[in-house]
């Protein structure tokens, strides 16, 4: 593929290495630049929930199936063992819910390197329907990255985060590894971080407050981190957790969804994604470690007044509806009488009382107190909830993000995909773990509310829709990290040659305020609008790209994305740079899979960069379509 051309291709773009190696770091040099050898920088990827193998660490017979576990098999995840023996791959998943520990007879922990986040579950044909970085990495070796520049940094997803600490020492090898990588490559590392792995790895960056002095931490940043891509992050959670936790998500496994909840329910991290209003916080954690508080005490979890002046804490509606039984009598409600009484309808008594609950009323518990007489589960959750987010010493997860102090970060997600953002439940009639059904589910679309049977809801949808699993209004958070002004550059995702580009220049950016750019759309083509800092704080960069129709679970193999995020960071290397961000004016192929046949007009399309040229084995036109010869040269269009 590429053959004689990708050489030349990363040949060229090694001299450039070497040339700014050379170069003292003088020229054209922005905020938020790394002045020293680009060649030098690693890659360091932090993968979402359920985007790292497990494999088991222990010996279960299986009775009633030919398949046993015996220690290093892959247990998260293979669907022939899920299959054949399901009993027993359930106890290998399964944590308990109350102290995070294996099942007795089995225990799985989590596979290392970059072979634990390519596929998920390897094969022929499972594979490429697992696959999450594989077509990441096949990137970075096309372009000439070196083996040791890409470092996966896999976790135990299942793990609450103070547990990954306590159980793994997972934040201290983080740590070593970003100076294992500084030490080997002389250079600071890129952090790609998809979904949950952007949780952890925020979580990273309070626990490294409290592990350095305070004075070196800034520094310490500086030192080891150049750029943080943040990809798909939750940042104010997901409304699917709460489905997950009632009625069960499978994944697409062939499981029930009782079966689905009775595990996701087990582990920690359940909680991790739930969501939570913009408008609450703890007490800062790190302030309290300094004046000497104990590291054992409750921080107070608070919500200002625009919380209870604001509809729906902020979202777009209520993110629960439960229908619970009702029985005469005071009885009937002995856990919540008093949120009962203030939610229910004017329904007759023996009937169902619905009850409605914000994102404030989800993370603080009340609504898990509420069904508590009604839902086994509840009582774990809450344990859950108290022990390892609003009582965790390093971070509450559950309030919202503040910019992290790095020097550049770029904040990436899709939107315009119908996403759900509200749900109604009601008794299933069944018993535990099927006692809940979804009755009814809240979509946003493209900045319209529709329930599951088409009708308009009523509510406060946000200027875009999420990315079929995170609502825009989560995802759409970091645009309060950039800077009191911002330009805005909305262009085609495929090729083009400029002639569909818009641009606003230094549009006004108040705090707390989304940014809806007033720009056109044509309905045919898909658009990726980039949000970049045009005043921002000295020496940091930001920006915001949104893609149209990116989804969440594949934007990571999305090859728009790694085009654009292959050109960002080349324009940084480049010493002659004239600008902060990587021009949008024009984008053109980089790679012989860019070319392809034009069967209208007879020939390969894009002729000023791809032009005809059959290999032995191509069995189709738009194989033999390739790069020209002087390709190396279109990178420099973009500095």
């Amino acid at each position: 593929m590429g053959g004689r051309l990708i050489v030349l291709l990363t040949a060229s773009f090694l001299l450039l290495l070497l040339t700014t190696a050379e170069n003292d770091g003088s020229s054209g040099r922005d905020g938020g630049d790394f002045i020293g050898n680009y060649g030098k920088l690693s890659g360091i990827i932090i993968p979402g929930f359920a985007s790292t193998q497990l494999r088991a660490w222990s010996i279960l017979d299986c009775p009633f199936s030919p398949l046993d576990f015996n220690p290093l098999d892959l247990v998260w995840l293979d669907s022939t063992k899920l299959l054949s023996a399901v009993n027993c791959w359930l106890k290998c998943m399964l944590l308990d819910p109350y102290d995070q520990t294996d099942h007795p007879q089995c225990k799985s922990r989590p596979d290392s390197g970059l072979s634990a986040i390519t596929e998920i579950d390897p094969g022929y044909i499972t594979g490429p329907l697992s696959s999450v970085w594989k077509d990441w990495v096949k990137w970075c070796i096309e372009f000439g990255i070196e083996a040791n520049a890409i470092i996966a940094v896999p976790y135990d997803w299942r793990l609450s985060p103070s547990k990954l600490e306590e159980r793994d020492l997972y934040f201290h090898k983080l740590k070593l590894t970003f100076e294992t990588a500084l030490k080997l490559r002389g250079g600071p590392c890129i952090v790609f971080a998809h979904s949950m792995g952007n949780n952890v790895f925020r979580y990273f960056l309070e626990w490294l407050k409290l592990e350095i002095a305070p004075k070196q931490y800034i520094a310490w940043l500086d030192e080891h981190i150049h750029a943080f891509f943040a990809v798909g992050a939750p940042l104010l959670g997901s409304i699917e957790t709460i489905k997950a936790t009632l009625s069960g998500y499978t994944f697409g496994l062939p499981v029930s969804e009782g079966t689905a909840r009775l595990m996701f329910n087990s582990f920690g991290s359940s909680i991790w994604m739930m969501p939570f209003s913009k408008h609450c916080r703890t007490e800062n954690a790190y302030s309290k470690h300094l004046s000497g508080g104990s590291k054992k005490a409750q921080f107070a979890y608070v919500c200002d007044e625009h919380e209870f002046q604001s509809n729906f804490s902020g979202w777009p509606t209520n993110i629960v509806n439960i229908e619970i039984p009702t029985i005469r009598g005071n009885e009937a409600y002995p856990s919540f009488l008093e949120v009962a009484q203030a939610n229910k309808s004017d329904t007759e008594c023996g009937y169902p009382t619905q009850l409605s609950f914000s994102a404030r009323e989800v993370s603080d518990g009340t609504f898990f107190k509420a069904i508590a007489d009604y839902d086994p589960d509840s009582k774990r959750l809450m344990y859950q909830l108290d022990k390892s987010y609003h009582g965790d010493p390093v971070l509450n997860p559950l309030t919202p993000w503040d910019r992290p102090p790095l020097k550049n970060i770029f904040c990436i997600y899709g939107i315009d995909s119908k996403t759900e953002v509200g749900y109604y439940f009601a008794p299933s009639g069944k018993p535990y773990p099927d006692n809940w059904i979804v009755t009814d589910v809240i979509y946003e679309i493209e900045g319209s509310l529709y329930s599951r049977s088409g009708n308009l809801v009523e509510g406060n949808p946000g200027a875009a829709s999420g990315d079929e699993t995170v609502p825009y209004h989560s995802l759409s958070w970091c645009k309060n990290w950039l800077g009191s002004k911002v330009n805005i550059t909305r262009a085609p995702q495929s090729e083009h040659d400029g002639s569909d580009v818009q641009v606003q220049l230094n549009v006004e950016h108040e705090p707390g305020m989304d940014i809806i750019p007033d720009m056109k759309r044509s309905p045919r083509v898909k658009y990726i609008t980039y949000y970049e800092d045009s005043e921002s704080l000295p020496g940091k960069r930001t920006a915001v790209w949104e893609l149209d129709k990116a989804n969440h679970r594949n934007i990571v193999r999305s090859s728009v994305l790694m085009r654009e995020l292959w050109l960002e960071m080349w324009h940084d290397t480049h010493p002659d740079k004239t600008s902060k961000f990587v021009t949008k004016a024009t984008r053109g192929p980089l790679r012989d899979e860019d070319c392809y046949w034009d069967y209208g007009k007879a020939r390969c399309a894009l002729p000023e960069t791809c032009e005809y040229r059959y290999l032995f084995g191509d069995v189709h036109l738009g194989q033999s379509c390739r790069l020209k010869n002087s390709s190396a040269d279109l990178l420099l269009h973009y500095v």
